[in-house]
């Protein structure tokens, strides 16, 4: 992690080393529809910030989903067009009434949830107009998304994880995180940043990047993407 496998070389700064962690396949899409599915185990997975259920068909499927807020053990969910408005059901977009709370958003229908999957987060459906479905994502942007897309029902469990603390250096390094060292502490020859005697602002107008590109606060999204003319509004600024 970090480093180029054909020259060894760091490819990508501060990652490296970590404890393995075992990947679970989690079904972010419908692939078994109209077949109601229990919940026989609510889990912690270290890859993501929410928790998982385990879930079994009545033909003896099993599935790891991202586990709702409230969906407890013994519960029931399932995959259909149209289904009842409670936590971890999957319906589609166009069928989800006005102000109700959705996660796990396909972006093309039949693609597999992209949106809104981690720790806490929801969207909330605004509106239904011309074959689109307005959400109010987590990050306050409104856009359009088509309403034959899917979405869960309810909030992303495990709200807590805002609260989280890393408490010791030492359980970032099991996270494969490496040491980040400030581009002010370095030399000219280092960083834009680096340089002077004592501790010196940057001497820039605006911070940089180690290879000299606009940092903090900058546009990235390319003005012309096409996916542009489904936001209603931006995401307002901090």
């Amino acid at each position: 992690m970090g480093r180029s496998k054909a020259s060894g070389r760091i490819t990508t700064r501060h990652k490296g080393g970590g404890v393995k962690k075992l990947y679970r396949i989690i079904e972010f899409s419908q692939t078994i529809m109209d077949m109601p599915a229990k919940v026989i185990a609510l889990e912690y997975d270290p890859n993501r910030t929410a928790f998982i259920a385990l879930i079994e068909y009545a033909n003896g499927n099993k599935q790891y989903i991202i586990a709702p807020q409230d969906l407890k053990v013994d519960d029931q969910v399932v995959f259909s067009e149209k289904a009842a408005l409670t936590a971890g059901n999957r319906i589609k977009l166009k069928n989800i009434p006005v102000g109700t709370n959705v996660y796990n958003i396909e972006l093309d229908p039949g693609r597999g949830g992209k949106l809104v999957r981690s720790a806490g987060s929801a969207a909330q459906v605004l509106a239904q107009e011309n074959g689109y479905t307005n959400l109010k994502m987590p990050s306050t942007e409104i856009r359009k998304v088509s309403g034959e897309c899917f979405a869960n029902i309810g909030m992303v469990s495990n709200p807590e994880n805002k609260y989280y603390t890393v408490g010791k250096a030492g359980k970032s390094r099991m996270k494969g995180r490496r040491p980040h060292v400030r581009g002010s502490a370095m030399n000219p020859v280092d960083h834009p940043h680096g340089g002077g005697e004592g501790r010196q602002p940057i001497g820039l107008k605006h911070p940089k990047t180690p290879w000299g590109r606009p940092a903090l606060g900058v546009k990235t999204r390319n003005r012309k993407k096409w996916t542009n003319k489904y936001i209603i509004q931006r995401r307002k600024k901090k």
